[in-house]
């Protein structure tokens, strides 16, 4: 059974904090699909991580490929995981239903703190998930490093 991890950026851009994640659960062994709710969103994305360091290659691909099988980690807008991906990171208020968090390893929903949207709607998935009864934790940078705020 997983967890939903809630990674709430102050400090940090979007692009930086995946990078940091995505590399995390890679070197775990696991296969990645990151959903969002914009297809163009997921494009910039997708250019953000290939400018990286050549040292810090995240290997990955946009959904509707024909080897998206294939990719390690798959940005994609939809609820399917071709890539057979056992972490999911929701962002720009990807919804996330109760029954991901129990299948799959791991669940990030990762917000802008300072998207009064994005903050309201990982609120709101914090109740939905905690009260279906996945377990969760909320992890904030407010202090200039990640720490572990609250727990359930």
């Amino acid at each position: 059974m997983g967890a939903a991890f809630f990674y709430h950026l102050t400090r940090s851009s979007l692009d930086e904090a995946l990078s940091l994640l995505i590399d995390r659960s890679l070197g775990n062994g696991w296969r990645v699909a990151v959903r969002g709710t914009e297809a163009g969103r997921l494009e910039w994305l997708d250019q953000k991580l290939w400018m990286g360091p050549e040292d810090h290659f995240l290997p990955h691909g946009i959904a509707g490929g024909a080897h998206d099988a294939l990719q390690p980690v798959l940005l994609t807008t939809g609820t399917e995981r071709p890539n057979d991906a056992v972490c999911l990171m929701a962002i720009d208020r990807a919804d996330v239903a109760p029954d991901e968090v129990n299948t799959l390893d791991r669940v990030c929903i990762v917000f802008d703190g300072y998207d009064h949207d994005q903050l309201t709607h990982a609120r709101g998935q914090w109740k939905s998930l905690t009260g279906a009864g996945c377990s969760a934790q909320y992890w904030s940078e407010e202090s200039g490093r990640w720490e572990k705020k609250a727990e359930k």
